[in-house]
């Protein structure tokens, strides 16, 4: 029996488990710094955040990057497009509030898309690697039957050795899956944390909001003499982002 086919069958899953090693291992490096990133920026958000009482207050804040502050964006975008809704008769009201709804929750699950990002790889390594080292198992103990049977004498000592060689890839396989598996199921904890945060983040914007009956306090006529003064061609790009979001007087 020619052994070069089962051979390389052998070496093409141990290469393939390498490279899924290697690709799990840049996965879950990657992850861990994005949720660390995450999480510093919210509790920075958090900090930033103390002691806004009102819309007015937090769209003067200048936030850093991260996901509380996205959906603080968003919700201050929902608000600053319900000015089209301007009346306080019910059917305004509820547009403007559907319209902040709608926006916060796109928002979160666009936060929740990007945290759990590449964690279908990671579930799918850890489900598919011992049954790769197994695949290569099987072949291994094949080859190493087939070189038993022409050897002179059938000893342990002649047996030992090929079928321990051919253990090694089922080895192999469960040493990728279960740091896969590990890494998958903190990411989908901390990823329900984080959506839980925002959340809850969100409640707060949305009780806020409601406060005002879903918008920006109405600008007097001097205020909006000097915004139009403000609007001028040259634009002041020192003020914080969700300060431009929407011109409202502190």
């Amino acid at each position: 029996m020619n052994s070069l086919p089962l051979t390389l069958i052998v070496q093409g899953a141990l290469w393939l488990l390498g490279a899924f090693s290697i690709a799990t291992w840049t996965i879950i490096v990657l992850k861990a710094i994005q949720h660390t990133r995450a999480a510093r920026a919210d509790r920075r958000t958090d900090d930033a955040l103390d002691g806004a009482h009102t819309l007015v207050d937090i769209a003067s804040r200048a936030l850093p990057a991260g996901p509380k502050a996205r959906v603080t964006g968003a919700a201050l975008a929902a608000l600053e497009q319900a000015r089209t809704f301007g009346s306080d008769n019910p059917e305004d009201l509820w547009s403007r509030q559907d319209t902040l709804e709608r926006q916060l929750a796109r928002q979160i699950a666009h936060e929740r898309r990007r945290l759990e990002h590449s964690l279908a790889w990671l579930a799918s390594v850890g489900s598919i690697a011992p049954f790769v080292g197994l695949f290569g198992t099987v072949f291994g103990i094949i080859h190493a039957l087939g070189a038993i049977s022409h050897a002179a004498s059938a000893s342990i000592d002649v047996v030992a050795g090929p079928i321990g060689e051919a253990l090694v890839a089922t080895g192999i396989g469960i040493a990728v899956a279960v740091p896969a598996v590990l890494a998958y199921n903190i990411f989908v904890r901390g990823t329900k944390a984080a959506v839980a945060r925002l959340d809850d983040h969100a409640g707060t914007l949305y009780a806020l909001a409601q406060r005002q009956q879903f918008r920006f306090p109405a600008k007097n006529a001097a205020e909006s003499a000097a915004e139009r003064a403000a609007n001028a061609p040259r634009a002041d790009q020192s003020r914080p982002v969700f300060a431009r979001a929407t011109e409202v007087a502190a």
